[in-house]
């Protein structure tokens, strides 16, 4: 009789943590990060992994979300669609707070997805530039920053170096672009910047990954371009920049987008990059800011860091940074409306990222003071901030060269507009109303 007492006893207590596991599991939020540390593109997708998660180590060691711990798996994309695509596929099943792609094609492809997921697809200044409307592209959130409002930042800043944005009639910009989705983005606005200000327009198509330029660069010393944009990743970025040393093409007459302008697109060329400018997102390198003290004591000091300890503070170490805290940042919202101290569905994390009202005082608390400026979301506005700067590399670092910058909401709102109405119209979409924002 003691032995099927001690047997039931067994089989009670098995039965309890059974029960208990799944209990405890429900108070982790999990994250899935798609990043890229092998392959062509790995020197950029590397640093921007390695901020993005020791941002959720820092997180967690700061208490977590009101208490909820925050987990995640890496999956390797390769900078690939269909890889990124099954990366996806095999985490959503976790319970995804969120997704970011941190890749444009990625995005489209994911965009059909996420709707009947109910999954939030965060791209932080990457993706589709017209999801800034969110009454149709109610998961997607370019927040911080798109590819329109950095080719209008860059547009702004050439205008005031000639004098005036009038000074640009009769001249010349080329566009050296990754010949992909990401590399395309931009080409609505500077054609609609084009028209408005009467620039030419030079397009030049580059082949991924971006090693052989020089029938590209052949082309610009022959057409001799005002100044020369250019939008590309990886090894491309650094190709391009030895290529127009060779042909004599100036630096300081060349803006990279903001995945054109960090540490790895010009150590190796160093000083022949001097001079070279790019926008940013915001942010720069940022080895003094109070985030970068916070995770080196907190991680690196004690062992606890992810990837090379030289390396926080850079600027795609930041990157990587500011984007999961944007999104963290999101599921903190929600839990302001349903409930401190629980895990999130990816709609209410849905609704935190449409809700975000980060201001400063909140952003210099979680180690942003002098990084960031203030982001407030909404149904209508999907991106919350149009702010960016210009930064140049002056041999050895890079400096801010720039007053802040804000896109001309004249041009950028009407172009997302109609871009947005058109999908909708495509995809057979109605957008939401006011009193269906408010829901």
């Amino acid at each position: 009789m003691k032995l099927k007492s001690l047997a039931l006893a067994a089989a009670v207590a098995a039965t309890l943590a059974g029960l208990a596991a799944p209990a405890f599991a429900q108070q982790e939020q999990f994250v899935p990060i798609l990043s890229y540390r092998t392959g062509a593109y790995a020197p950029n997708g590397a640093p921007w992994a390695n901020g993005f998660v020791d941002y959720i180590k820092l997180t967690n060691a700061r208490g977590g979300l009101n208490g909820v711990k925050i987990t995640y798996e890496e999956c390797e994309t390769g900078y690939d669609t269909a890889r990124s695509v099954e990366c996806y596929e095999r985490l959503k099943s976790r319970g995804a707070s969120f997704v970011q792609p941190l890749s444009t094609g990625a995005t489209f492809a994911i965009t059909e997805k996420a709707p009947a997921d109910k999954i939030p697809v965060v791209t932080v200044g990457y993706g589709r530039s017209e999801s800034a409307d969110g009454t149709v592209f109610k998961w997607n959130f370019p927040i911080a920053g798109t590819y329109w409002v950095a080719a209008d930042a860059i547009v702004q800043a050439i205008g005031k170096k000639e004098g005036g944005l009038d000074k640009l009639k009769g001249k010349k910009i080329a566009l050296v672009y990754h010949d992909s989705p990401y590399g395309k983005e931009p080409i609505p606005l500077l054609q609609e910047r084009a028209k408005l200000l009467g620039f030419e327009l030079q397009l030049l198509p580059v082949t991924a990954p971006g090693v052989e330029q020089k029938a590209t660069w052949l082309q610009i010393r022959q057409s001799r371009p005002d100044y020369t944009l250019l939008w590309g990743w990886g090894v491309m970025n650094s190709t391009a920049i030895k290529e127009a040393q060779a042909t004599g093409y100036p630096r300081e007459k060349m803006y990279g987008v903001w995945w054109s302008g960090a540490e790895p697109d010009v150590k190796d060329v160093g000083e022949g990059a001097k001079g070279y400018n790019a926008v940013t997102m915001q942010h720069g390198a940022e080895p003094q800011s109070k985030l970068v003290k916070d995770v080196v004591a907190q991680l690196h000091d004690k062992g606890q860091g992810t990837g090379p300890k030289e390396e926080v503070g850079q600027v795609l170490y930041m990157r990587g940074a500011m984007s999961a805290m944007l999104a963290l940042e999101g599921i903190r919202t929600a839990q302001e409306r349903f409930g401190k101290g629980k895990v999130m569905s990816g709609e209410q994390v849905r609704w935190g990222l449409e809700n975000l009202n980060l201001t400063q005082a909140k952003l210099d608390a979680l180690g942003f003071a002098g990084v960031m400026r203030p982001i407030s979301t909404s149904c209508t506005d999907h991106m919350g901030s149009s702010w960016a700067r210009i930064h140049t590399w002056d041999g050895k670092q890079w400096k801010f060269t720039s007053d802040w910058l804000q896109a001309d909401e004249q041009i950028i709102k009407p172009l997302v507009k109609s871009t947005a109405a058109k999908y909708a119209a495509d995809k057979k979409l109605t957008p939401r109303t006011p009193a269906e924002c408010q829901a």
